[in-house]
């Protein structure tokens, strides 16, 4: 204001000095100080026309002098009224005449969101929100651009108050004198408005949406986008329990479709969107309860004796589901764990979110309650099995304690089925139902225990003595390898001995049949000569053969014989005998008498 009051001065000044021709002495003088006041004052009146915007920052316009008053009810002016001027200057020189002194220019940061995060608007301008509605409608996607110039907001429909549409990641050059920008980073609460840019402490938080893999999102909306006409309600056939009623995308509630594994920038603020975890999960009922056992041990003597012990099983909520199941069977309290598989279904995400809010919430309010008491029902009741007799079909009796071990998977069947209908009902879908290991009282196994570890004794006894005769079967082994060569030559000389005896035997054999035919020729012999010849015969051969071996004999006998032998043909014989004794020259200088 004060160049337009100094330039106005100067300008009056030029024109006196101009047209009075002062000073008159010297008009030259006169005229060229004119011009220089002329000069001085259009340099006054420039510098209350310009501009100049630096980058990341815009130029607000506040009319002060020269416009009409605006209509009731309206911040922005958009023909020129006096007030918060809908156009705004961007970074740059900027000439207008008389620019600073009929407005009041302000000079404010543009809106910067960083990435990962989205920022929330909110109008002070515009069209009033319908009647119980919360956020403006959300604006066209193809018009988010033009939206964000003022004077198109308020010249097509922009309603004010907070909208229901969000700046992305990036720089925008807004009018802070309509528009109010919000960002949550962390803790910090970053505003921009027509006071520039504020950090503060605060709550908000304007993080994208992330949906991980293996979830989906369930969308509650606060805003109604679409007509009433096409928001019908939706309800699902399929999930008896679940009677609640869902509406289209784009409608007031909680939508029938749901976002898929993404990045999303939804105004939290007016949509309310719930993870729901679609992948298989496990809830483990164990925990909570005192374990008694028995344990068998085997003296020296191979006696067996039992100590009983106590193990407390403590229930972790972390992991667990809730703790084991106590089933009463027979009288007797046994503490049951069980394993449930589940899943829910991206068609029933919607469902059970709306009737109950959460998985988590399904779980407890609903089916770990239905669990327990049908685990209970079915474990103490009655137990089908087939026919032992042969026949066909089942049989039904009641249930025994050592059926939690022996018929498990009869139970299991049973409590699946059972387990899962109520699991439909819910909108949960049960793929498994898994018995543990039951906690019977160890006064019921063992006696079984005491069995099969005596049966186990036998036959480890049995398999040690199989053992120790292997060993000595392979020491025996190992020592005749080392005497090897003793009993080589023991081998040999078993069988010289055998050869030898079976000579023997050959020569015994021989020699008997030698002696056999010798006699039998003998006794041929005496049938023919005689005994009394043939003994004679036998003993002259002697004789005979016991001078073959002794020659020396000869002069003994020739001193013993007569020289002179005489024969005849007596009945006796012994002619012929002597005959022969003279042939054999035996006796020399002997006379040979005629007959």
């Amino acid at each position: 204001m004060i160049w337009l009051v100094l330039g106005l001065i100067f300008l009056l000044v030029a024109v006196v000095i101009f047209v009075k021709g002062l000073p008159p002495s010297r008009p030259v003088i006169g005229k060229v100080a004119s011009v220089t006041l002329l000069f001085i004052a259009l340099i006054c009146f420039a510098s209350t026309s310009y501009v100049y915007v630096g980058g990341n920052q815009v130029a607000h316009l506040k009319r002060i002098y020269g416009g009409s008053s605006l209509p009731a009810g309206r911040l922005i002016a958009l023909s020129g009224e006096n007030g918060f001027q809908s156009r705004i200057l961007s970074p740059g020189f900027h000439f207008e005449p008389l620019l600073t002194v009929i407005n009041d220019v302000s000079v404010l940061p543009m809106v910067e969101v960083p990435p990962g995060f989205y920022g929330l608007i909110e109008a002070r301008d515009g069209n009033p929100l319908p009647s119980g509605a919360a956020f403006a409608a959300p604006w066209p996607e193809d018009e988010v651009k033009d939206m964000l110039d003022a004077s198109y907001f308020l010249q097509n429909g922009g309603q004010k108050g907070l909208q229901t549409t969000v700046l992305k990641p990036g720089v925008y050059p807004l009018n802070l004198y309509l528009f109010r920008v919000k960002i949550g980073e962390g803790n910090v609460e970053v505003t921009y408005d027509l006071e520039g840019r504020t950090d503060a402490d605060g709550s908000t938080d304007t993080l994208i949406t992330e949906i991980p893999a293996g979830f989906v999102g369930v969308v509650k909306s606060n805003v109604q986008e679409r007509p009433g006409s096409e928001c019908k309600e939706i309800t699902n056939s399929d999930v008896s329990a679940l009677s609640v009623a869902l509406v289209p995308r784009g409608c007031k509630g909680i939508w029938e479709s749901v976002l898929n594994p993404d990045a999303y920038y939804i105004n939290r603020e007016a949509y309310d969107v719930t993870l729901v975890d679609t992948r298989v999960q496990t809830w483990k009922y164990r925990g909570g309860y005192v374990k008694r056992s028995i344990k068998l041990n085997v003296d020296q003597q191979g006696k067996i004796g039992q100590t009983e012990t106590t193990d407390k099983v403590v229930f972790n909520p972390n992991d667990d589901a809730d703790r084991a199941i106590v089933v009463k069977v027979e009288g007797w309290e046994i503490p049951q764990e069980v394993r449930v598989l589940v899943q829910v279904t991206r068609e029933n995400a919607p469902y059970v979110v709306a009737s109950v809010g959460s998985l988590r919430e399904i779980e407890d309010r609903v089916l770990t309650p239905t669990i327990r008491s049908i685990v209970r029902d079915v474990a103490g009741g009655s137990i089908q099995l087939p026919r032992v007799d042969g026949g066909s079909g089942y049989a039904v009796r009641k249930t025994r304690v050592l059926d939690l071990i022996e018929n498990r998977e009869a139970l299991q069947n049973t409590i699946e089925r059972k387990v899962r209908v109520e699991g439909d009902k819910a909108g949960i879908n049960i793929k498994e139902v898994r018995l543990g290991e039951p906690v019977i009282p160890p006064e019921l196994l063992v006696a079984r225990q005491r069995e099969q570890l005596a049966s186990q004794l036998a036959a480890a006894y049995q398999q040690e003595k199989l053992s120790q005769d292997e060993r000595i079967k392979t020491e025996k082994s190992r020592a005749t390898a080392n005497q090897q060569s003793e009993l080589v030559k023991a081998e040999i000389d078993v069988e010289i001995s055998e050869k030898r005896k079976l000579e023997r035997k050959n020569l015994g054999e021989a020699e008997k049949s030698y002696l056999t035919a010798l006699a039998d020729g003998q006794m041929a012999q005496a049938q023919v000569l005689g005994e009394d010849r043939v003994v004679m015969l036998q003993a002259l051969e002697k004789f005979l053969a016991t001078l073959e071996r002794k020659p020396q004999l000869v002069e003994l006998v020739s001193k013993l014989v007569p020289e002179v032998y005489v024969s005849g043909d007596g009945a006796d014989g012994l002619g012929g005998a002597a005959a022969i004794l003279r042939g054999t020259g035996m006796f020399s200088g002997s006379e040979k008498s005629p007959n």
